[in-house]
């Protein structure tokens, strides 16, 4: 739990979410897409038409239902406070929330393109950013950054983005976008320390 301590942005970003969640879920049912629309979900035809733009960023603070909500935050939890500490807290929130702002540009473009319009909400795509980041650091450090080695969040990436592309309703242009977005970023962000690497075992 200290190294929770050591990464308050995570923290933060985790008790939003489910704050949020628990709190819709007192008025409404989270899997219900109107529902969801009403209280900020992303929609293009309302974001573009309706000049609806806070829905760039609400979006990315809501999820349909319970199971969606935590299979995000618990890969936030394991991810999260390890990129943090490699970037330190200002950078990282930065790296969040402008590779989720990525995501959302990439599944709004998809939809003008295809003009297959569709309600889409969560932070898996700045969670994708996050292990763009935390894949950049490892390739710095010889494969490895804390307790994560390059290979184990290639196998990561792989199985999530299969996942995502044979599951119906998976915003996954979302999840490229942010992963790329969040491994540039990490080009800009992070600065190695001279003569060392990082140490950070375990929780």
């Amino acid at each position: 739990m200290t190294k929770f301590k050591k990464a308050p942005c995570t923290v933060v970003l985790a008790a939003v979410n489910v704050i949020i969640f628990f709190g819709l879920t007192l008025f409404g049912m989270t899997e219900d897409s109107v529902y969801m629309l009403e209280h900020g979900a992303m929609y293009t035809p309302y974001l573009l038409g309706g000049r609806e733009y806070y829905r760039i960023v609400t979006s990315m603070f809501l999820h349909y239902g319970f199971d969606h909500l935590m299979g995000n935050m618990v890969i936030l939890a394991l991810l999260g406070w390890q990129l943090e500490q490699e970037l330190k807290t200002p950078k990282y929130a930065f790296l969040y929330i402008v590779s989720g702002l990525f995501g959302q540009f990439a599944m709004i473009a998809n939809d003008l393109y295809t003009q297959d319009y569709a309600p889409f909400a969560g932070a898996s795509g700045a969670i994708f950013g996050v292990i763009g980041g935390l894949l950049y650091i490892a390739i710095r450090n010889r494969g490895r950054v804390g307790t994560i080695s390059g290979p184990g969040l290639l196998l990561m990436i792989v199985i999530s983005l299969y996942y995502g592309f044979t599951t119906p309703g998976i915003a996954n242009l979302a999840h490229i976008g942010s992963l790329i977005a969040g491994f540039l970023l990490a080009i800009v962000l992070y600065r190695k320390p001279h003569g060392e690497f990082s140490t950070d075992t375990g929780l």
